[in-house]
């Protein structure tokens, strides 16, 4: 058996003391990919990306699985994927796309690209007077501000011109400023699933009653789509514009903007891939990492 790391943190490791509320997540995500994988003659260790390089390095190939604080050490994990594939180990995906995709300012070079994106501004420190003036640029009651380096919603705000920030407070972190689009709460996110840029399957998210939040720590919900061909094509036309050869594994979200599906996210660093609606995921994973090896 060919041992594939599978590269988690403290928060989703199963015993972990600080393990996440929606860490059944990891274990789903897991027991799919053991099923296909092992068929294939592969070994998935789940192992913390923490861990020193020399034990990382013992794998020929790791998978960037639930590394859910990584936005919280930037810098590190950076260095310890391109470290690792110094090493010769391959990174999924590869250290240089992770590199691109972990500040969602890569979403003004899809939208250069063609791809419909949601209207936002790129404050590096935003402060309440740029909120201010973010009201009047966009024309909307409604802001939601998310960190640039993020995941899960973490220190994501939303916030209306009567409940605006004063003009001295800061945020803390790169931004980006958009306005709330009624479409999350209304209709929700899709998410679309592509294995070595081959469409798998999609998800509609919808957030709990009270919240705009779909992910399942806040009360979101999830079910499979069937979702019609011009749909699948608008995400495919995101992977296609992203930079390099098809990652192993993308989800690429999406939300109803001006009648047309617009991109909120093209994730490829640590998505959770939804293997409930997609039980062909671990079968299809264990392909795709076979011709990489």
């Amino acid at each position: 058996m060919t041992k594939i790391g599978f590269l988690a943190c403290p928060g989703t490791l199963p015993g972990s003391p600080v393990r996440r509320a929606d860490a059944f997540e990891h274990d789903e995500q897991v027991a799919a990919l053991r099923a296909g994988f092992g068929p294939a003659g592969l070994e998935l260790v789940e192992i913390d990306w923490h861990a020193p390089l020399e034990t990382l390095a013992a794998y020929p190939l790791v998978l960037l699985g639930t590394v859910w604080d990584y936005h919280d050490h930037e810098a590190s994990f950076l260095a310890k994927m391109e470290a690792l594939a110094a090493r010769g180990v391959q990174v999924c995906n590869p250290a240089e796309l992770v590199r691109w995709n972990i500040d969602k300012a890569y979403l003004r070079e899809l939208a250069a690209a063609g791809a419909q994106t949601i209207p936002t501004l790129w404050p590096d420190d935003p402060t309440g007077a740029d909120i201010a003036a973010a009201f009047d640029h966009f024309g909307c009651t409604q802001l939601v501000i998310k960190r640039r380096v993020g995941a899960g919603a973490e220190g994501q705000l939303m916030v209306t011109r009567g409940t605006a920030p004063p003009a001295d407070w800061r945020y803390g972190h790169r931004a980006m400023v958009q306005p709330f689009l009624p479409a999350i709460v209304a209709e929700g996110e899709t998410s679309f699933v592509f294995i070595d840029g081959h469409f798998g399957h999609a998800i509609r998210k919808t957030a709990a009653p009270g919240d705009y939040r779909i992910q399942s720590i806040y009360g979101g919900r999830e079910q499979a789509v069937d979702p019609l061909p011009s749909e699948v094509a608008a995400a495919a036309a995101v992977v296609r514009a992203i930079p390099g050869e098809a990652p192993l594994y993308a989800r690429i979200d999406m939300i109803r903007h001006d009648g047309a599906l617009a991109v909120m996210e093209a994730e490829m660093i640590e998505p959770f891939l939804y293997p409930a609606q997609g039980p062909q995921l671990g079968q299809r994973m264990a392909e795709a990492v076979l011709r990489r090896l």
